[in-house]
C-alpha cells in the first residue's frame, strides 16, 4: 500500500536520494506492532519543548522505508522512526522547509481513526 497522491517516479526518486545520503538501503521489513503504511496520522508538537514543527498537521505513514528503531540518546526504549508524507508542505520550528516528507519520531505521531465506509 502506498500514498497514491505521490507519483511512482517521485516516490522512487525520494527513496534513491535517502538511500544515497544514508549510504545504505532502506529496510522494507515492517516491525511487528508498527503503524501500517497508509495509516493516517497527525504530527504533533513536543510536550516539553517548542518543537519540532511549527504547527500540528496531517500526514500518512509512507511505505518508502519500514519504521526503524530510534537510536538517539533521548529516544524512548523501543521508539520507532516513521517516514511520513505530509498533506501540505511544512516548516520545522527553526523555519527550515518547506518539507513534504520527513522521518518522524513515534512520540510525535497521533493516529487518526479510519473513515467509515
Amino acid at each position: 500500500m502506498r500514498d497514491s497522491s505521490v507519483p511512482v517516479a517521485a516516490a522512487a526518486d525520494d527513496r534513491e536520494a535517502v538511500e544515497h545520503i544514508l549510504g545504505r538501503p532502506l529496510s522494507q521489513v515492517w516491525p511487528a506492532g508498527a503503524l501500517a503504511p497508509g495509516s493516517r496520522v497527525t504530527v504533533v508538537g513536543a510536550q516539553d519543548w517548542n518543537g519540532p514543527w511549527q504547527v500540528e498537521f496531517a500526514g500518512t505513514i509512507d511505505a518508502m522505508g519500514a519504521p526503524e528503531h530510534n537510536e538517539h540518546a533521548l529516544a524512548a526504549n523501543g521508539e520507532l522512526l516513521y517516514w511520513v508524507t505530509f498533506d501540505t508542505p511544512q516548516y520545522d520550528n527553526d523555519g527550515d522547509g518547506p518539507y513534504r516528507k520527513a522521518q518522524i519520531w513515534g512520540r510525535y505521531l497521533r493516529t487518526e481513526p479510519e473513515p467509515e465506509a
